[in-house]
């Protein structure tokens, strides 16, 4: 049985969930609203305020889906009561980010300034010039926005320098040395 699938999944008040006949899913909360459809296979109920993922049989696919489904259903309820955060840092001379309008403006080494334009559903915020963050409702989306933005200059194992996670070890190498 798989440990993820059959935990129950408490839906916190103010969250409101309607499963459709192609267990096509819909999650409104204070935060948003989102909207996934599952394997017709799996069977999500809902009884008493909780949520409750079943499989058919113990087929390697559906014991597959059965984990996916009750983790994808869990960030949804996650997503659109608190919400999903994800933070980046710019760590080198010169590197900073600002914000203009509604883009992400990086300058990070290059000659030109790198504009990124989030997605809607998306926000990006600067508290400093060297922080960013990336905060929505979909997990798998700020996910996304947060690894386009570091891979405009990843962190480089020599010196450091670069756009990591907040909190992303970076394993430093040795340089060339003189004989």
């Amino acid at each position: 049985m798989s440990r993820i699938g059959k935990k129950i999944l408490e839906i916190p008040a103010g969250v409101t969930i309607n499963i459709a006949e192609d267990n096509t899913v819909t999650v409104k909360g204070p935060k948003g609203e989102l909207t996934r459809t599952f394997s017709p296979d799996m069977k999500i109920v809902i009884e008493d305020n909780v949520l409750t993922v079943a499989r058919p049989s113990d087929v390697k696919e559906h014991r597959a889906l059965h984990g996916t489904t009750r983790s994808l259903l869990g960030n949804m309820v996650e997503g659109v009561s608190k919400g999903f955060e994800r933070g980046l840092e710019l760590i080198g001379v010169g590197y900073r980010a600002t914000k203009s309008g509604n883009k992400l403006v990086l300058n990070v080494g290059y000659s030109h300034p790198v504009e990124i334009t989030p997605e809607s559903g998306i926000e990006i915020e600067v508290p400093s010039q060297t922080k960013v963050l990336v905060k929505g409702t979909d997990k798998e989306r700020v996910g996304a926005i947060a690894a386009n933005i570091r891979d405009v200059r990843p962190p480089e194992p020599y010196k450091g320098k670069g756009i990591r996670y907040e909190g992303e070890h970076v394993r430093r190498k040795e340089g060339k040395t003189a004989k």
